[in-house]
């Protein structure tokens, strides 16, 4: 089966005018382990080969058959999810691994996170978040707040997976999960964190006026920022209640937020502070979404910009996957489907597994193919691979 698998990440690969440095830069896997792959001399273990699908844009599924496909993996690990929060605060058992391993483990998630990879956190999360609430409940003084953050950070990758894939109830559950926990850190930087994920339940139940109403108040009752974190957490809940307003139909209070995220993005490093990336890249970002949130009369920012800069790797993969999705929306509104057609292309290259699951852009292949008189075989494949077909 090795050699099988080899043969196929060296297709794809070649399709993509890829070399073998190319596929080990892009996927963060050795060089050695790339060739002992394509000769057949070594197997991919589930994680390289999602690094590997991930920097080719295919699903992991489409290079070892054998595989389950990470949608239905995610699928299949909800109730599992759910069943790790159910007594999220009772203390129910020890916990399985030592607090040194934990840390560890749950670094690898919140990376998993950004970079999109829902299948590997599918995996890991109902195992992980037992253990970390296990730890919660036996912690105390400072190893307490220090636990509560690890909660949140696995709550919160968790929940990529249950919102990404519509369980929006199993959503909302993990978010109150993030909520209690960071109350039990008395820190004011991981509420605003917890705030701007919550944010999430408002979007997917279309309450806009009420999510911006609750993250203003977020923001209203957080102190003023002393410290580069929190000016960053500050920062990502103004770009966050940006978007919701502009949702709302509200452009004055949306570009008014906008130029608070911007004000504080300005005097710090585009990075990730606890577990958001903040920085002038990421208002940028949040620029480009807010004016296809406002609709079609506000797309000429979105294509202005798109012409003169695209964020670069400073930026985490699930985020820039996210930019060009809309501008994406914004090109095709402009009447415009070929360029449309390849910003998606180039949201796939970023994060594949986050535009197989973004509404928008299952919608907008769709419309494209409609469009398009004479069809090609690659907006076809791509059609295919999304689900539009």
């Amino acid at each position: 089966m090795a050699d099988h698998i080899g043969q196929r990440i060296a297709s794809r690969r070649q399709a993509r005018r890829m070399t073998q440095a190319d596929l080990a830069r892009e996927s963060h896997v050795s060089l050695p382990m790339i060739k002992g792959c394509e000769r057949g001399v070594r197997t991919p273990g589930p994680s390289t080969l999602e690094a590997i699908a991930t920097a080719l844009g295919v699903d992991a599924s489409r290079l070892d058959p054998a595989r389950v496909g990470s949608s239905r993996r995610a699928h299949a690990a909800l109730p599992s999810i759910s069943a790790a929060i159910a007594g999220h605060d009772i203390p129910l058992a020890a916990p399985g691994r030592a607090r040194a391993q934990l840390r560890a483990d749950v670094d690898t998630v919140v990376g998993w996170r950004l970079s999109a990879q829902y299948g590997l956190i599918a995996a890991r999360a109902p195992g992980l978040l037992g253990d970390v609430l296990a730890h919660l409940h036996s912690a105390s003084g400072i190893r307490r707040a220090e636990t509560a953050r690890l909660v949140v950070a696995t709550a919160r990758a968790a929940d990529a997976v249950a919102y990404k894939f519509g369980a929006h109830d199993l959503s909302a559950r993990l978010i109150d999960v993030m909520r209690w926990a960071a109350v039990r850190a008395d820190d004011p930087d991981l509420l605003a964190t917890v705030a701007y994920v919550r944010a999430e339940t408002f979007l997917a139940a279309r309450a806009h006026q009420a999510g911006r109403i609750t993250l203003e108040q977020a923001l209203d009752s957080g102190p003023a920022p002393k410290s580069p974190q929190s000016a960053a957490t500050r920062g990502a809940l103004h770009m966050r209640t940006a978007v919701i307003a502009a949702r709302a139909a509200e452009p004055d209070g949306a570009h008014g937020h906008l130029r608070e995220a911007r004000r504080l993005a300005e005097k710090l490093p585009e990075r990730i502070y606890l577990g958001t990336a903040f920085g002038p890249s990421s208002v940028r970002i949040h620029e480009v979404a807010v004016s296809v949130s406002l609709g079609r009369d506000h797309i000429g920012h979105v294509l202005d910009l798109a012409r003169e800069w695209r964020p670069g790797e400073e930026i985490p993969a699930e985020r820039r996957s996210g930019f060009w999705i809309e501008v994406a929306r914004a090109q095709l509104w402009s009447g415009n489907p070929d360029g449309a057609f390849e910003s998606l292309k180039e949201a796939r290259k970023h994060a594949p597994q986050h535009v197989r699951e973004h509404p928008w852009a299952r919608e907008d292949i769709a419309k494209i193919r409609r469009l398009k008189r004479a069809d090609t075989e690659s907006l076809t494949a791509y059609a295919e691979w999304i689900g539009a077909v």
